[in-house]
């Protein structure tokens, strides 16, 4: 009696421990490896197709009126306080200038997260495919364990008392027992953790998606600030300048009788009287102290310079790329055509936004050959900046720029056929230095570090 009880006692501790060590959640999660498609995404009956909306229905899409009414008030309002804002700076430049400076940095911040989280969150759903591919193709696995642990936790040990031979099944039940379920038990619990797993990888997922979403809503209020305020600033730049229109109109037109840069920058500074006048500032602010001073970092804190704060020369290290974006050919290397680069190119994300990287005179904004829309700054010193491919440019020749102002933004697609890079379907931005008409490395002015950067 007492060995009959013996092998009853452990064939249920056998039984009972394989169940009640498995993690609950590898129960539930195993019936929901597939994720059942959204009410959004599940096909109409048939007999609900063409029938008259339902009350729920009409409340519904009541409801989504009412919020577009209010999405639509707000943006109103919104408009409305941004206007009075910037008419409230009225023709206090350097208000403008910092105000310009500080959105144009908010943007590129967020561009720069949004750009992080999207590289982020594909990693997250290539790990996501895989598990689930992985989990798929063993579901016959999942499916045998379930159905042994059903098994083993609907059957019960056969009576000991009835006859003899019983407690000899027992006993081989609970042999048997003693070497299945360990296995049994190794198998479930990987299943769970990989289940686990996969669960908390969704939502890691979600709340990425829910960060990336909240960025997305504050970079289209950012640049819509910021569109507001360089129209502020180029419509009074155009009331400073009465014949702006025909001098940028006579600009592309000498534009085209030239077939290089070194003679595009030198027509315009002879020929066009704003961006003379551009040329001639440069040269005076180049001779009020030594080229190669020690650069004075706070002097960039005044929003209403009208020269360089920082000799070009003595910025090397200081300066941030003009657009975020990665680097896809470097100063030096080859172009593809049998000559090397004289600039560098970056990727970019459609529609970034473009600043420029230190102080200058625009001597020049527009259409150039296969550069798309160009743009060449006059650094003051013999040195130029030219940065090409973007689809818009929002200054005008003879502007004053500091450092980070907006200055363009871009496009979906690549501008520049000359730089064009075959495995690149991005917007490609193409930045060159010049230094008495020769192409220059900007490699030593670029900042190695973020906190390197000079901001206006």
């Amino acid at each position: 009696m007492q060995r009959a009880r013996t092998f009853n006692s452990y064939h249920d501790t056998v039984r009972r421990g394989a169940l009640s060590r498995l993690p609950l959640c590898f129960f539930l999660l195993c019936a929901g490896i597939a994720a059942p498609l959204p009410a959004s995404a599940q096909s109409v009956p048939p007999q609900q197709q063409g029938a008259a909306p339902s009350p729920d229905d009409i409340k519904q899409r009541e409801q989504e009126l009412d919020a577009a009414r209010e999405e639509q008030n707000r943006s109103a309002e919104s408009q409305a306080r941004l206007k009075a804002e910037i008419a409230s700076i009225g023709q206090d430049r350097s208000k403008l200038n910092q105000q310009l400076i500080d959105t144009a940095t908010q943007v590129r911040g967020i561009e720069g997260r949004i750009g992080d989280a999207e590289v982020r969150l594909h990693g997250l759903d290539s790990r996501e495919q895989q598990m689930r591919a992985s989990l798929d193709s063993r579901r016959s696995e999942v499916v045998e364990v379930l159905a042994a642990l059903q098994r083993a936790g609907r059957r019960t040990p056969p009576a000991l008392l009835v006859r003899p031979e019983d407690a000899l099944q027992s006993l081989r039940t609970a042999i048997l027992l003693g070497a299945v379920v360990p296995e049994l038990r190794s198998r479930a619990e990987k299943l769970a953790g990989e289940l686990g797993e996969l669960v908390a990888l969704r939502k890691t997922i979600a709340g990425e998606r829910d960060h990336l979403a909240s960025d997305r809503d504050k970079l289209r209020n950012d640049q819509a600030r910021l569109a507001a305020l360089i129209d502020e600033r180029q419509r009074q730049q155009t009331a400073a300048e009465k014949d702006m229109e025909a001098e940028s109109a006579r600009a592309i037109t000498l534009a085209r009788q030239v077939d290089n840069l070194q003679g595009l920058i030198a027509k315009m500074e002879q020929e066009v009287k704003s961006a003379a006048a551009a040329a001639k500032a440069a040269a005076a602010a180049s001779q009020q102290g030594p080229p190669n001073g020690k650069p004075d970092l706070a002097a960039l804190k005044n929003p209403n310079r009208q020269s360089p704060a920082i000799a070009f020369a003595s910025a090397k290290g200081l300066f941030a790329l003009p657009v975020n974006g990665t680097r896809i050919r470097d100063f030096g290397s080859s172009n593809g055509a049998g000559g090397t680069e004289k600039g560098i190119s970056l990727a970019t994300r459609p529609g970034a936004q473009v600043t420029t990287p230190c102080d200058g005179w625009v001597v020049y904004a527009g259409p150039f050959r296969s550069y798309g829309q160009l743009l060449i700054l006059n650094a003051g010193g013999g040195y130029h900046v030219l940065i090409a491919g973007m689809e818009r440019i929002s200054v005008n020749i003879g502007q004053f720029l500091l450092t980070g102002e907006p200055v363009a933004t871009m496009g979906t697609t690549s501008q520049v056929a000359s730089i064009l890079a075959t495995n690149v379907s991005q917007p490609v931005l193409y930045v060159e230095f010049r230094k008495d008409g020769a192409p220059i490395d900007p490699g030593p002015w670029w900042a190695a570090k973020e906190g390197e950067k000079v901001r206006g």
